[in-house]
């Protein structure tokens, strides 16, 4: 068996769809029994506990709003993003409003609605 450096792992999950990417996070967790959450900082003692600290979203769903007049540009759009077949991707779009994508990336879910807009659908990231 030969060992891949981190670069070519990185490559490698390059490739994946986010739902091939949770999917193996999952698998991970399960074989090596860990967890990939973020730890959690020790809350402030005194003057400091007072004033809570706004944290930043770093999940966030992509829904789809609306087809537009290309609902079959949408369509393949959405079979891209989500590695859904055309029965369940089409579904998808014709019970809009419905999430594509749900708890991803600020990047990850700017793209999707990117390609989603470019399809000439409606979308929001929440």
């Amino acid at each position: 068996m030969v060992a891949l450096t981190q670069d070519e792992l990185l490559a490698e999950f390059e490739t994946m769809t986010l739902i091939q990417l949770s999917e193996f996070v999952k698998a991970f967790e399960e074989k090596f029994d860990v967890t990939a959450a973020a730890a959690v900082a020790a809350a402030p003692v005194g003057p400091a506990a007072a004033a809570p600290v706004e944290e930043e979203k770093d999940e966030f769903d992509v829904i789809l709003t609306g087809a537009g007049d290309k609902k079959i540009q949408v369509i393949k759009v959405v079979r891209e993003l989500t590695s859904l077949g055309l029965k369940e991707a089409k579904d998808l779009v014709d019970g809009a409003p419905k999430p594509v994508l749900e708890k991803v990336a600020k990047d990850a879910a700017e793209k999707a609605a990117e390609s989603l807009k470019g399809a000439g659908a409606s979308v929001e990231v929440k």
